[in-house]
This record gives structure tokens, sequence and C-alpha cells, in this order.
């Protein structure tokens, strides 16, 4: 099955193609780095980590760009409150940035340019512009004409140039656009700003160019994704169309756009001033940053999330039934494994059965994926193929069996769980601490007494399956009948 994604300016599902076969050249708007990441960033980040990862285990040739803004109105504002200097507060948040995205187990990038590294391409692009008449200089910088390519506002949003009332902010008596959709490409020097010089005077970058220059220069005039939160749709990504085909004649500078769904709070638009704006240090110290992403994957990437204590709870649950199941494969293991028979669903043989089964959810796995990397589709798959490796794993399977299908499963985990997912944490930190040792104290007895309670609902011996309840309250453990069977915690 070829690799199909949902392109935003074409509004469809289209198969994938890139620029150069084999290659992909990706783009990924970064942080404003004034602050700590939040709950959005996250979603962001490992959203086109997961892309990443996807597009590097079907053997492309993965070049990933993504920026820091270091200089932005924010950045300005928090540096002249706090009176500490600009370039600090940039450092010291790009490394919380690493530190945050470390926690969630993203794969870093290849580059990470600063916007403040690139003003004279900035510049280079935007004397360009004024040159073929698609920019001009006002006295308060120079703005992009949108009049001059009006066929390509909308590109993204479907919006009709003559129906939007607001462009890039700011009304037009305060400042020297000529339309009050122009942006700005260079704004002049206001005091207390650090500023550059440029043939217009000094002054700083505005927002939109610095994407258009960055991108260009580290993956050329044409690359194949440009990726971002549905937030930058408008005016950001519009803008870079406007500046980057414009400024090269290139129709399109980008093959493919992607866009990630929002987070809510309990319903809620998270908002500081709402009281329900967390950052990913916040919500880490409650929770494993592994359930956190899990929470996260568990929705396909362009749907919005309801991020909510029941949430939040589920993937803990399932994250921990993940960690259990992957401590005792580790633990079955052996030096030397046995070749396993070829699987088999429709076998009487349990072993063969069972291999089968994981074959299956591995090919569907891959499907989903390749379906505009269904995530949710593919968590599924993996919480199928665990729940197999525990039946197999607590079974009455000849030792030599079982510790050879232990390393099969093992392999299975870290491919789909690990390097596809990134839900898993490393050998030793799960082998040290991840899985609770109460749980696994008293597992074999938890999932025994399901066993009895499965069987006494269904031949509707309520009293027995009453009972049954009982002894695992007594235990300290609750349990949740899911339609793939019942999942317990303690």
């Amino acid at each position: 099955m070829a690799l199909r994604l949902h392109d935003t300016r074409r509004r469809e599902k289209v198969v994938f193609s890139t620029i150069e076969p084999g290659k992909v050249r990706m783009y990924v708007c970064g942080v404003t780095v004034y602050d700590f990441c939040h709950l959005g960033h996250a979603r962001c980040y490992i959203a086109f980590d997961l892309i990443h990862r996807w597009l590097e285990y079907s053997g492309y040739d993965v070049l990933y760009i993504q920026n820091f803004t270091d200089i932005d109105d924010k950045i300005i504002k928090r540096s002249n409150e706090s009176g500490i200097d600009w370039k600090k507060i940039v450092d010291d948040n790009i490394e919380a940035y690493y530190e945050d995205m470390d926690m969630l187990n993203i794969l870093r990038a290849d580059e990470y340019p600063r916007c403040t590294e690139y003003v004279e391409e900035m510049i280079s692009i935007t004397e360009s512009l004024i040159d073929k008449e698609h920019a001009y200089v006002a006295k308060d910088g120079v703005y992009f004409s949108i009049a001059s390519a009006p066929e390509k506002y909308g590109m993204l949003t479907g919006q009709n140039i003559d129906a939007v009332l607001g462009g890039a902010g700011g009304r037009v008596s305060e400042s020297g656009k000529r339309d009050h959709k122009d942006f700005a490409l260079w704004k002049s020097a206001k005091p207390g700003e650090p500023t550059w010089p440029s043939p217009w005077g000094d002054g700083r970058p505005g927002w939109h160019i610095e994407c258009t220059a960055m991108s260009m220069e580290h993956l050329g005039k044409q690359f194949d994704i440009h990726g971002g939160g549905q937030d930058l749709l408008f005016p950001h990504h519009e803008a870079e169309i406007f500046q980057g085909e414009c400024h090269t004649g290139c129709n399109p500078v980008v093959n493919h756009w992607l866009h990630n769904g929002f987070v809510n709070m309990d319903g809620e638009k998270m908002s500081k001033s709402l009281g329900n704006f967390w950052t990913i240090r916040d919500i880490c110290e409650k929770i494993d940053p592994l359930v956190l992403r899990f929470a996260l994957i568990n929705a396909h990437y362009r749907s919005p999330i309801d991020m909510n204590e029941q949430l939040l709870h589920d993937a803990g649950r399932n994250h921990s039934r993940i960690m259990t199941v992957y401590k005792q494969a580790l633990e079955n293991q052996c030096e030397n494994p046995l070749p396993l028979p070829k699987g088999d669903v429709s076998s009487g043989v349990p072993l063969i059965k069972s291999l089968g089964l994981m074959e299956k959810m591995a090919e569907a796995l891959a499907k989903a994926m390749d379906d505009d990397f269904n995530s949710r589709e593919a968590v599924a798959k993996v919480l199928g193929g665990v729940r197999e490796i525990g039946k197999s794993l607590d079974s009455d399977l000849e030792e030599k069996d079982k510790s050879s299908f232990a390393n099969f499963a093992v392999e299975w985990m870290e491919e789909y769980a690990g390097l596809v997912l990134g839900i898993l944490p490393s050998r030793d930190e799960i082998m040290a601490e991840k899985v609770d040792p109460r749980r696994e104290e008293i597992r074999l007895e938890v999932e025994d007494l399901l066993k009895q309670r499965t069987d006494a609902r269904a031949n509707k011996d309520w009293p027995a399956a009453d009972a049954i309840r009982d002894n695992l309250v007594a235990l300290g453990v609750t349990v949740v009948d899911t339609a793939d069977g019942p999942v317990w915690e303690l």
C-alpha cells in the first residue's frame, strides 16, 4: 500500500510523492523561545516525530529541519520586563526545549537553525520581492503586497480575499501598509529592541520571512513537507506561500502541507487566563512523560484532543500494561532461541496461531500508518499484540518454546511500540523501575481470578463473579471491562 497523507493545500488525502526518489526534505515550524514549552507544543512535535519515525521506518532518507524563533515581540517584552538579556532568555529556553523533547522521546531533527543567524538571507529575499514588485518600502519597514499575487490568497484556508478583514494585524492608519492584509517583511528599529542593519535602515525581520529563508537555505527552493499546528495556517503559512513562490517563481515551493490538531483542556481551549495552561514540565511532574506521549498519539494527528483526567487515566493503564508485558518478555528471553514455526491464524496449535495473529497485527499497523499516519489505529494494534504476547507468556507452553517466543515478543514490541511509536523506555529503565513491583507480585493471581470471573460471567454465575470481584478489590485491584477483555490496575 502506498503512503497516503492529507494535504492541507489540496484539502484531500493524496499519495505521498517526493521531489527526489527515496529522499524526504521536511520542515516544521519550531517554537518561539521566550518560555517553557506547553502541551500544545508537545502535541505538535510528537505528531511530527511520529511522521519522522514512520518515514524513516519506511525506508526514506529524511532531512528534517526545525527552527527556533529567537527574536520576537514576546522575547523582547520578556527581556524588558525581567531585565535579563534577550540572548540569555533564548539560550535558557532552547536548553529547556531539548530537555522537554528528550523526556517525550522525540527524536532530534537534523538541524535547528535560529532565525537571527539568517538575517542576511531574509534581507536578500526581501530585496528580491521588492525588485519583482511583490513588496514595497514604507515609513516603518518593508511590506509584502497581497494585491501583487491575489491568486495565492487562501491557499491553505480556502478563504476568499475579499471576505477577510484581518491580515497580519495592526490598522493601516498606524503603519505604512497600503492594505490591511499586507504583512511585514522588515520592521524598522524601535527603542529598546535588538536591531540589524539593512538597505532600509536598522531593524529586524518580520516573523513570516524567517521560515522562508531557513527552509530554503537548508532544503532548497522546493521541498517535500512543511508542517506545524493548525494555528499557523493563517497568516504564517499562507505568508510563506506568498513569499516563497513569488521569490523563487516555483509553484509550489512545498509539495505537501501537514497540520496537527489542537489540544483542549476539559473541553476548553488551553489558556493562562482560564487557569488551565499546562507546560510539559507541569504535567510530567504528575505523570510519566511516556504516558503523556501515549495519550497524545492515541488520536489521529489531525484530530483535536480533549485532555482530561480520564484520558490520562486510560493512557496510564494501557501504557502500564505494555510495560508489564515488555518486562515479562525481557525476563523470559534466552540466549539461543529456537527457530519459531511460521504463524497461521487458523492453526489449532496455540503458538502457531499466536505468531499468526502477531503478524496480522504488524501488517494492520503498517496499513494504518500508511493511511495518513493513523497512530490511533496503530496503537490499537500494538495493544492487541501486547495482549497476545501476555496470553502466550502466561500459557503452559513448553519452556523452550516460551523463551524463544519471548525473544520474538521483545523484538516485536521494540520494533512497533518502540521504534515506530516511541512509547517504550530503554531496556535498562524497564528492568530497573518502570514496572510496579507489587503489580508483578500479584499479576499471575489477578490474571487467574480474571479468567475465573470471565468464565463465571459467561455461565451467568453472578454470585461467583461477585465473589471474585470482592477478592480483586481486597488485592487493591480495579477492573475495567473493555471490548477486548478486562483490563486491571492497582
